[in-house]
């Protein structure tokens, strides 16, 4: 079975925030791969580079793979890598790469007539779930309203953005000030005295925070009883984030969005500096490079937990290995799943339980190119 044709596109998908009324709108990467007997593979993901992803995918990856076996994904990055990259697993390339191997998956997964989390290793059917919510936009009235929402609807574990700051590109990224810090806790301490000690509650600095404010931030927030404080230092750097473990009590979380080389992982892992590992793969490398940081995990006896968007994409791992575990539902990447795929499966009660159709078990709707952007 071999590569026909590899095709990537910029799609800008439509979306509602809980209490927002102005619709937003998501960048994402959208790539096709069709093999010589007819099957073909997606994967979908948002990133800054898109029109560089997409350049580079069209451009330089698709004729260095074309006519490989697309069932063999792990030799497709090995070409491509040492074809265009030759050095470094980061930055626009790894994106691609991810976004291929997914796609390789999924072409797999038809042609063997199973769901990949079942190829992966089909460790669980269902796995428990939670739902990033808490937009710094938010008030802490309306943060309190949307939580309380979710709840209503079955939801048990909830997760918010901490380490804003003030940028104008981004809706969760920033440079935080210590102001910001204040803040952040105070909107911890209402969240939680809203919807009580029955509910999770994990925050998320996304890489923003120095070590001083992430320390800061950390003990304002133990009295709360948080599942874990994800990417909390700048930059997520290991030897820092190792620092600010031993001087907290909020289990550490790293790895998810951006963190694309192997290497990296190992190194949170060798100076434990995570309590959870969170390899994500839209940007790890796909399934073939996720399948290798769960082994490191496991190796350490530290549990998976999903951190850095696209669930749908995500779920599979975990469920494919025996160290994994919470799938994030969060809010952009599961709405713009939702609207551009049939089949997706969502959330309930807590959970989700993994897709039965072969592949990724959920399939582009009719008309999605028509989301394309020059």
């Amino acid at each position: 079975m071999k590569i026909r044709k590899v095709t990537c596109w910029v799609l800008r998908i439509p979306f509602t925030f809980p209490l927002v009324k102005e619709t937003q709108h998501a960048m994402a990467n959208f790539v096709e791969i069709e093999t010589d007997d007819g099957l073909k593979g997606h994967s979908l993901s948002t990133y800054p580079l898109r029109h560089g992803i997409r350049e580079f995918i069209n451009r330089e990856a698709a004729p260095v793979i074309d006519g490989m076996d697309a069932l063999r994904p792990e030799e497709v990055r090995t070409k491509l890598f040492w074809a265009t990259a030759r050095k470094y697993f980061i930055g626009a390339w790894n994106c691609a790469a991810s976004l291929i191997d997914i796609a390789l998956w999924d072409v797999k997964g038809k042609a063997l007539s199973q769901p990949i989390w079942k190829l992966l290793g089909g460790a669980h059917a269902r796995l428990p779930a939670y739902i990033t919510f808490g937009l710094p936009r938010y008030t802490i009235d309306e943060l309190i309203e949307v939580a309380r929402m979710l709840i209503a609807q079955g939801q048990t574990s909830l997760k918010m953005v901490v380490a804003k700051g003030s940028n104008p590109y981004d809706e969760i990224l920033g440079e935080p000030t210590d102001a910001d810090i204040l803040n952040d806790a105070e909107r911890v301490r209402a969240l939680r005295e809203a919807v009580g000690p029955g509910i999770e509650i994990m925050m998320d600095a996304n890489k923003g925070a120095t070590y001083a404010q992430a320390l800061r931030l950390a003990k304002l927030c133990e009295p709360y009883h948080l599942t874990w404080f994800e990417d909390p230092v700048l930059n997520g750097d290991p030897r820092l984030m190792a620092r600010l473990r031993t001087q907290t009590t909020i289990p550490i979380a790293a790895g998810s969005t951006a963190t694309s080389d192997l290497m990296y992982l190992r190194e949170y892992l060798v100076r434990e500096a995570v309590d959870y590992l969170q390899p994500n793969v839209r940007d790890i490398g796909g399934y073939t490079q996720g399948l290798k940081a769960a082994g490191m995990a496991q190796a350490f006896n530290v549990p998976l937990a999903m951190g850095g968007n696209y669930p749908h994409l995500n779920m599979h791992l975990h469920a494919g290995v025996p160290n994994g575990g919470r799938v994030e539902f969060h809010w952009q990447g599961w709405k713009c799943i939702e609207s551009t795929f049939d089949n997706a499966p969502g959330p309930v009660n807590g959970t989700v339980t993994l897709p039965t159709a072969p592949g990724l078990g959920f399939t582009p709707k009719s008309g999605i190119l028509d989301l394309k952007v020059d």
